[in-house]
């Protein structure tokens, strides 16, 4: 194993590489890797890494990747982040575990305190801290069938939730998330998703909830609903941000009969789209808000947020899980919303998101391969189609992007038909270093054409 170095803000900010990409150490981790993880863990890009920071991954080759991927979102306070390590460093040292449900500790208590300032609407709220995004799901679902004595879910087209058997049933992406896991759970039902790209532009948003609503109340009822859950701007399903008005309408429906308006903010929360959670952007207030990622600077920590005559619909000790909270993971979190606070982290991804539309619709202009470019903020996507400007081109998708890992830029792709490409840079990286990224994916495009 290699001696670790130190990462975090003061690791040299620039792509620099120094061996091809995966470098002779990293194929030779990456074999051992393959003998002792189960093959069902996939690898986008197989270096290791042994340290990161500001908008940097630095591998056990020596090479410096730029890193437009944030750990999938979770780093938008950067690696390493200092407030994030000291507040750690400090908690490591107190204790690393009691179980909040067996002996409570400030920490989680100042974490949900948070979460009730932060999060949409100026309403009483509490909040239950857990482990994963998934995890958070699966609570928010519980928390509203209790609550409603109703049973079925409501999720949309192009969904992610998670890997876990509801959120499976729950997510729209068969490969690879659910192919040979079933039965999944039931009472879940999928509604139409504003999709502007693929309806057309001109298509209202109100319009667009309009037609998801009729196929509710047709195909399951009102009163049947328990909640609906809905991701601001999909995530894995291609950064599809909805037509203004689609969401409002929604709440709005759920509201007037009964039904929980659940927002999965797992990937767009904590600053990441401009705003501190992307229901903000159009005044919307859900009843039960989910979050993981961005919140704790790469510990693992979700929550569910709401109403607290929702939340406390559930009976004493149905709700928890024995890593719920953990105090390491709530010092980052406190660490992390420091920072996003301290550096104005919402203004950064808008700024961010102003850079990368600029170069991208130049991109777009000179390359018909890219049908669409959007999202917000600092979470922004490209949509690749063939010549007829409308079907998906997955391999057009896959060969941009292994041409920039080649080049040392970490990026990701997505989508229902995985022809997108989606970018998610730290919130605090360095704008040349950003804008070399995207150089990189210029000559992507021009040596994929």
């Amino acid at each position: 194993m290699s001696t670790s170095i130190a990462g975090g803000p003061e690791l040299p900010q620039s792509r620099r590489l120094v061996t091809e990409i995966p470098g002779p150490v990293s194929r030779e981790r990456f074999a051992r890797r393959q003998r002792f993880v189960a093959g069902g863990v996939g690898t986008t890009l197989p270096v290791f890494i042994e340290a990161a920071g500001g908008g940097v991954l630095r591998d056990v080759d020596g090479n410096s990747l730029i890193d437009l991927a944030s750990g999938i979102a979770v780093t938008g306070v950067g690696n390493a982040a200092p407030a994030v390590a000291a507040r750690v460093a400090e908690q490591v040292r107190a204790f690393t575990h009691t179980c909040f449900m067996v002996t409570p500790y400030d920490g989680y208590v100042d974490v949900c305190e948070e979460l009730a300032r932060l999060t949409p609407g100026d309403h009483a709220k509490k909040s239950v801290l857990l482990s994963s995004g998934a995890e958070a799901v699966e609570n928010a679902v519980k928390i509203a069938r209790a609550y409603t004595g109703r049973h079925a879910v409501v999720v949309f087209d192009h969904a992610y939730h998670g890997r876990t058997n509801l959120t499976m049933a729950m997510t729209a992406k068969n490969m690879p998330y659910k192919q040979g896991f079933g039965p999944f759970a039931g009472e879940v039902y999928r509604a139409p998703m504003s999709y502007p790209f693929r309806e057309g532009a001109a298509v209202d948003g109100t319009d667009a909830a309009e037609r998801a609503i009729d196929v509710i109340d047709k195909q399951v009822g009102a009163a049947n609903v328990a909640c609906v859950v809905i991701e601001p701007i999909l995530g894995e399903g291609g950064f599809v941000v909805p037509a203004k008005g689609f969401l409002p309408r929604l709440a709005e429906w759920a509201r007037s009969n009964g039904v929980v308006f659940v927002a999965d903010e797992i990937q767009t929360g904590f600053c990441r789209t401009g705003d501190w959670f992307a229901c903000d952007h159009e005044g919307v207030v859900p009843d039960l808000i989910t979050t993981a990622k961005g919140i704790a600077g790469g510990l693992p920590l979700a929550a569910v947020t709401g109403r607290a005559e929702i939340m406390d619909a559930v009976h004493s000790g149905g709700l928890g899980g024995t890593y719920g909270g953990n105090p390491v993971a709530c010092a980052a979190a406190l660490g992390a919303i420091e920072l996003m606070r301290g550096q104005d982290l919402n203004a950064a991804a808008r700024r961010i998101g102003e850079l990368m539309f600029g170069r991208l619709r130049g991109l777009a202009e000179r390359h018909p391969a890219i049908g669409d470019v959007r999202g917000r903020g600092a979470m922004v996507a490209v949509e690749l189609v063939t010549a007829d400007g409308h079907t998906p081109d997955p391999g057009r998708a896959a060969a941009v992007s292994a041409y920039c890992h080649a080049q040392g830029v970490l990026t990701l792709t997505c989508g229902t038909n995985g022809n997108v490409l989606r970018f998610l840079p730290p919130l605090v990286i360095a704008e040349q270093l950003l804008c070399e990224g995207l150089d990189v994916l210029a000559d992507a495009f021009a040596a994929t054409e």
